[in-house]
């Protein structure tokens, strides 16, 4: 039954960035909303670009960009929902992470205690990263931050890595709810590689930033390249980031310049063909919340190798595990680049495991990974938290 827009239950959402400036959090909450229209969602930013309008529609969502810096957007976020409040009367506050947007919405929380507090943690960084970064602030505002996860109605998680840490924080087992985030089906489709070299190609697409460990994956290559073993490798490296600088003048002390191709911000749309040129996604990753870039690799049908970290232990299941049969992934050993290169050449030369691990990946993405998946979830939770 089609629900009329005066009869829609009205969710405001807090989110530090949003559109244009997207990562994995804001695409799952654009892809949710869209599947979503049963509910009206109003959200608040902050504006990075002052060319950016301080209002549109994209979407299912009215985005409300407000001029401020970072340290005050807590304060002037719940400032602007206090005053929409009056006018929409929402049914729920919904935080995109426990950053400044979370601490906005436990203001929010605590003026109008009847609307509904759902808290989404998407965090990739290490659990102790909100206090290293707070730094001697900590001592002022750790336990306000520890109330963003307490005073939550519900804590949506990605991971159970994630779930893990909202128990840490003191929320009850029974409000927290893990939902990972999803694949677009139709834009991430098998196919068959569409490889124009004899080399084994390498794929990551990743931020350019530590946690990620792609000085890690460079060395793995610059070890296959000596070994001898006669294997052609090239390594495509997918995205930008502040460690760009250090990582190319990294292939180059190691010599391997010309086999590690940096490819800079690829627009979504042809991430799937870059994709299908690979053979393996590899990203020995130091933290992960998730790990969105897997899920895709794997709906491509490409044989993932990635680190006993974060999220990635969800859905990675390793053959000395599971069997070849059942196996959906390869572990390396984190900080360890001999071991990242031998995972790579153990595929490159074991065919049959790497199909096997391909198709079982992509059956897994299918049964539980699509975006329609996780929004009849996400439905769910926005139903029983509006309607109660």
């Amino acid at each position: 039954m089609k629900v009329s827009k005066g009869d829609k239950k009205k969710i405001l959402i807090f989110s530090l960035a949003y559109s244009p400036f997207v990562g994995g959090a804001e695409l799952a909450v654009q892809e949710i909303t869209d599947r979503i229209g049963e509910f009206e969602y109003d959200l608040i930013t902050k504006k990075f670009d002052p060319h950016l309008p301080s209002f549109e529609k994209i979407g299912n969502v009215n985005v409300h960009r407000i001029r401020s810096p970072k340290l005050l957007f807590p304060f002037l976020a719940y400032l602007r929902g206090k005053v929409m409040h009056k006018e929409k009367k929402y049914s729920m506050v919904w935080s995109i992470m426990a950053n400044r947007a979370g601490y906005a919405a436990l203001f929010f929380k605590r003026k109008f205690p009847e609307v509904k507090f759902l808290l989404t943690l998407q965090e990739g960084d290490t659990l102790d990263h909100p206090r290293k970064r707070a730094g001697l602030l900590w001592i002022f505002v750790g336990r306000l931050f520890k109330k963003i996860f307490t005073e939550a109605d519900c804590v949506q998680v990605i991971s159970g890595y994630l779930a893990r840490w909202a128990k840490n924080m003191r929320v009850s087992g029974g409000k927290i709810i893990i939902v990972p985030n999803g694949v677009d089906m139709e834009k991430f489709k098998f196919s068959e590689r569409g490889k124009k070299t004899d080399d084994a190609v390498v794929i990551t697409t990743s931020r350019l930033v530590r946690k990620n460990g792609l000085d890690i994956l460079i060395k793995a290559i610059a070890e296959i390249s000596r070994s001898g073993s006669g294997m052609k490798i090239k390594c495509l490296i997918l995205g930008n980031g502040p460690e760009e600088r250090n990582l190319k003048d990294l292939a180059k002390s190691l010599s391997v310049k010309d086999k590690v191709e940096f490819l800079g911000h690829v627009d979504p749309a042809l991430l799937p063909g870059y994709l299908g040129m690979a053979d393996i996604f590899v990203r020995p990753s130091r933290s992960e919340g998730l790990g969105s870039s897997f899920l895709e690799a794997m709906s491509v049908g490409l044989p993932v190798i990635g680190t006993r970290v974060g999220g990635i232990v969800d859905f990675i299941k390793d053959p000395s595990e599971v069997g070849a049969d059942m196996a959906t992934g390869v572990f390396a050993e984190s900080e360890n680049p001999s071991n990242v290169a031998d995972k790579i050449k153990m595929l490159v030369r074991n065919k049959d495991l790497a199909d096997s691990i391909s198709r079982n990946g992509r059956w897994l993405i299918t049964q539980n990974y699509s975006w329609d998946i996780v929004a009849d979830k996400m439905r769910a939770i926005f139903s029983k938290i509006c309607h109660n």
